[in-house]
C-alpha cells in the first residue's frame, strides 16, 4: 500500500471498552483504523476477554483483551476510541483507572474518538465542559448538565474530539476519527 493509503502507519491506537460494546461500534471503526496501517489495542477493566452485543442486548462475538486499563499506559498511545453500547460505558465509568486512562489522553493533548454511548466517559472524565459534542439522544441532558453543548449532527469534530450518535453515522465516524488521528490533533481539556 501507499503512504497516502495508510496514514495511520506507524501510530498505536487504543480502543477501550468493557462487556456489552456494540458490536459494530468495535468492529467498525477498528477495522477502519487498521486499514489506515495503525496498530490497535483493545484495552479494557479486566483480562481474557469482552463481550460484544448487538441492539444492547444480543449477545455476539467475545473479544480478546490487549491489555487492562491497570496495564496500559496512555503515554503509548497516540489516539483513544471509545465504542458505545449501553452496557458498555456504564460498566467503564464504574472503574476510576478506566476515567483516569480517558483523561490522560486529553491531558497528553492526543485525539479522541467516541460514538453512540461512548461518550459517558467522557462526561465521568470531566472532558466535557466548554466543548460541542454529539452522541446517542439520552446522553444530552447528561452532556449538557457536565457544561458541554450538545448538538445532533452525523458526526461533529472539537479540536481533536470526533463523535457520533449511532451505528448510521459511522461511515462519517471512522472517516473523521482516521483524519484526526492522521493529523494528531488535539482534545485538550477544556480551560
Amino acid at each position: 500500500m501507499a503512504a497516502q493509503q495508510t496514514p495511520l502507519r506507524g501510530k498505536r491506537v487504543a480502543f477501550l471498552a468493557a462487556d456489552g460494546v456494540e458490536e459494530i461500534e468495535y468492529v467498525e471503526p477498528r477495522g477502519a483504523a487498521e486499514r489506515a496501517g495503525a496498530t490497535v489495542e483493545l484495552i479494557s477493566t479486566q483480562s481474557g476477554s469482552i463481550q460484544s452485543v448487538q441492539q444492547d442486548i444480543n449477545k455476539s462475538k467475545t473479544y480478546p483483551v490487549d491489555k487492562t486499563v491497570s496495564e496500559a499506559n496512555p503515554a503509548d498511545y497516540d489516539a483513544l476510541v471509545l465504542p458505545g453500547g449501553v452496557v458498555n460505558p456504564d460498566k467503564l465509568r464504574q472503574f476510576p483507572d478506566a476515567m483516569r486512562f480517558v483523561r490522560a489522553f486529553f491531558d497528553q493533548s492526543k485525539p479522541v474518538a467516541a460514538i453512540c454511548h461512548g461518550p459517558w466517559s467522557l462526561v465521568e472524565s470531566g472532558v466535557v465542559k466548554g466543548r460541542t459534542v454529539t452522541s446517542f439522544p439520552s446522553l444530552r441532558t447528561d452532556i449538557t448538565n457536565a457544561g458541554g453543548r450538545w448538538v445532533d449532527e452525523e458526526v461533529h469534530v472539537d479540536s481533536g474530539l470526533v463523535t457520533s450518535r449511532k451505528p448510521t453515522d459511522l461511515p462519517a465516524f471512522c472517516t473523521q476519527m482516521v483524519n484526526a488521528i492522521a493529523k494528531g490533533e488535539q482534545a485538550k481539556v477544556p480551560v
